[in-house]
């Protein structure tokens, strides 16, 4: 196989993303977009060789591709990919998965049962920065991790809102909408959640959802994290602010993740790992290794795991399996919410 060639559905701003990762990656080929919204199309090279069409069934009638990522609002995604898994085509699922997990469990199952990949765009698993941290913390370079804390704080204006009414509503506060990329990090470093207690502050604008929640989660391995969202309050420490993933947001020089460990702890996105000079004692000073990376464009990396899979020649970092988990313990954080019980986590 040569360039794999691979359409986009849903061309608005994350689909445009991934069409520029596309064109960086040297062994793919963005080969067709389906769009229906003629304002998302505004700007397209009318020179390129590249298809347009309205409906997913007409690609895969007159150009089906190597690969299809889904780039359209969640409550279409289990259906698209059901539509593409039974015509044998490898997906790419931006996260959430889907809506619900039952939904997303059902097509898990199918594209097992097909032997068709799905993969879920949990890009911040692909950035350079999560990798060495994940080699930090599998090497032992911690000793054991016994906890950690994610920050999650930022401010949206309220044109963010006026614009798109929709983000007002139940469902789409930040709990469902920024928290799930912090625990499917979790879950990457942690393993498998237990049980989750969670609570949440409804909106101070007077929305219908939440601006702010926290949780406790217990892992199956007693490594206990805690973890705060908010949309409404002004503040340096988030993912967004501080890893400079993505250049539209201001770089702070701060951090947001915080893993402790019985030898040492380490901060993310910063990388500084602090240790004892000798065994652990708070009475003994301690140190700070500032660990180096060269930094790459985590959708970049996503293409090539994606490629990858598609020739065979690789697994899934985030398969379908991972981001249904990761959906399942939003969903239990809900539902602590609601309840103001704590939830334990059932076995899928």
């Amino acid at each position: 196989m040569s360039k794999v060639n691979l359409a986009i559905i849903g061309y608005g701003l994350v689909g445009k993303r991934h069409a520029e990762a596309i064109k960086a990656y040297p062994d793919a080929n963005l080969s067709a977009i389906v769009e229906n919204d003629p304002n998302s199309l505004e700007g397209l090279n009318e020179n390129t060789n590249l298809k347009i069409y309205t409906e997913i069934n007409e690609l895969i009638k007159k150009d089906k591709p190597d690969g299809v990522i889904i780039a359209t609002p969640t409550p279409l995604h289990v259906n698209q990919a059901m539509t593409l898994i039974e015509c044998g085509i490898p997906v790419l699922i931006e996260k959430p998965i889907s809506v619900e997990s039952k939904d997303a469990v059902s097509l898990v199952k199918k594209a097992d049962k097909l032997n068709i990949p799905v993969l879920v765009g949990h890009h911040r698993r692909h950035n350079s920065i999560i990798q060495k941290a994940k080699e930090i913390l599998d090497k032992g370079s911690i000793g054991e991790i016994r906890s950690v804390q994610t920050t999650s704080w930022f401010y949206k204006p309220n044109e963010y809102f006026n614009i798109a009414p929709w983000r007002k509503k139940i469902g789409a506060g930040p709990v469902s909408v920024n928290l799930v990329h912090d625990v499917d990090l979790l879950r990457y470093f942690c393993g498998e959640v237990k049980s989750v207690t969670a609570h949440a502050i409804k909106s101070r604008r007077g929305y219908e959802n939440e601006d702010l929640a926290s949780a406790i989660l217990a892992f199956k391995n007693d490594i206990i994290a805690t973890i705060s969202v908010s949309d409404s309050i002004a503040s340096p420490w988030s993912w967004e602010m501080t890893s400079k993933e993505y250049p539209i947001y201001h770089h702070v020089d701060a951090s947001c993740y915080l893993i402790g460990g019985s030898d040492g702890s380490l901060s993310i996105p910063d990388l500084s790992l602090w240790k004892h000079e000798n065994k652990p004692d708070w009475w003994s000073p301690m140190t700070v290794n500032p660990v180096s990376i060269e930094k790459t464009d985590p959708l970049v990396s996503q293409i090539n795991n994606f490629v990858e899979v598609i020739k065979g020649k690789s697994s899934p970092l985030v398969s379908g399996l991972e981001g249904l988990k990761s959906l399942q313990v939003i969903e239990c954080i809900q539902q602590s919410i609601e309840t103001s019980k704590s939830i334990t986590i059932q076995d899928l």
